[in-house]
């Protein structure tokens, strides 16, 4: 039995463009499965590196959904330039209605001669409200699972304490004289910090540049703020933190080569876990897997998980748009 929405309304799909960009910031703002990295100030600071290609999706003449994409050798990925993706809808998006839409965009991708789309699914704490409609879309299309990530993440209305070990960095740092700021600058944690201890580690630079990441902060405040530790004048440790409407997110932490004997990183995840608790349900450690979710990182999850961390996972699927034709639900 076919959906009733093909006898009641129409769906329309078109590329994403520069005229667009109020319609779907204020879809962003109020989505139900979005945060301000989709917000076009933030995708389109990169937009040199990707190819946008976002489509916007239309049930009769209102926008209906939203999907934030790059395209790269004729396959669509959302997005590269973003740490998850999503197809966004609103709180008032019902799942029929969104089944139509996101067929409407599978077929209008496979019509511009697009053959796979990659999704990296939010992970589903970043939500406002129950939003699984992709997952239940995908399966049903058949998805491909590519990997699957496993993410540390505390849940502030169920939370651990911190174990004993970590409570002894904090009490280390106080005894070091340890103090923690909130700053309007970047300068200094990016420059003596985080970018010689990532190059010297690894031999790589943040994904960010620090003009980049100041651009961001200055265009959202309220989302990206810089949390130092100090001993006395010196800048020792500190974390670039991502601020959305349900969860803390640290996106750049590092320490100098005396974080441990200092305890610097335990003091810094004290003071943000519990300065930006108040509306924030979430705090997010980000990925603890590698090579595609088939190796786990040991001492990643046992830091994370000592200080009241529990996993979380979030997937990423290839799909046919081709898939479109026979998307059609049996309904009783």
């Amino acid at each position: 039995m076919a959906t009733p929405t093909k006898k009641t309304s129409t769906y329309t799909a078109r590329r994403y463009t520069a005229e667009d960009a109020e319609l779907w910031n204020e879809f962003v703002a109020s989505a139900k499965n979005a945060t301000f990295l989709f917000h076009r100030d933030f995708m389109d600071y990169h937009s040199d590196r990707f190819t946008d290609f976002s489509v916007l999706v239309f049930k009769d003449d209102s926008l209906y959904a939203l999907l934030p994409a790059n395209v790269k050798a004729e396959k669509v990925i959302s997005h590269q330039g973003l740490t998850y993706g999503s197809f966004v809808l609103q709180d008032s998006a019902k799942l029929l209605y969104a089944l139509e839409a996101f067929k409407e965009m599978l077929r209008f991708l496979s019509s511009e001669m697009i053959q796979k789309i990659e999704i990296r699914e939010i992970p589903t704490f970043y939500n406002v409200m129950p939003s699984d409609e992709l997952g239940y879309f995908l399966f049903k299309a058949n998805a491909t699972l590519l990997k699957r990530d496993v993410l540390m993440v505390i849940d502030n209305d169920h939370k651990l304490k911190f174990q004993k070990n970590r409570r002894e960095g904090i009490n280390k740092a106080i005894r070091n004289g340890l103090t923690i700021k909130i700053e309007d600058t970047f300068d200094g944690f990016w420059n003596e910090v985080l970018i010689p201890n990532l190059y010297k580690k690894h031999g790589i630079a943040p994904v960010h540049s620090l003009e980049e990441i100041k651009l961001l902060a200055a265009r959202f405040p309220g989302n990206i703020q810089q949390v130092n530790v100090y001993k006395g004048d010196k800048v020792i440790a500190g974390t670039t933190v991502f601020l959305t409407k349900t969860t803390i997110h640290p996106q750049y932490v590092s320490g100098n080569a005396d974080k441990n004997s200092y305890g610097s990183l335990d003091l810094a995840y004290d003071f943000i876990i519990n300065h930006y608790k108040k509306d924030k349900r979430y705090f997010d450690f980000n990925i603890s897997s590698e090579e595609n979710g088939t190796v786990l990182n040991s001492g990643l999850i046992f830091w994370k998980e000592s200080c009241g961390a529990r996993t979380f996972t979030a997937d990423t699927y290839e799909i046919d748009t081709a898939a479109h034709e026979q998307l059609d639900i049996t309904i009783k």
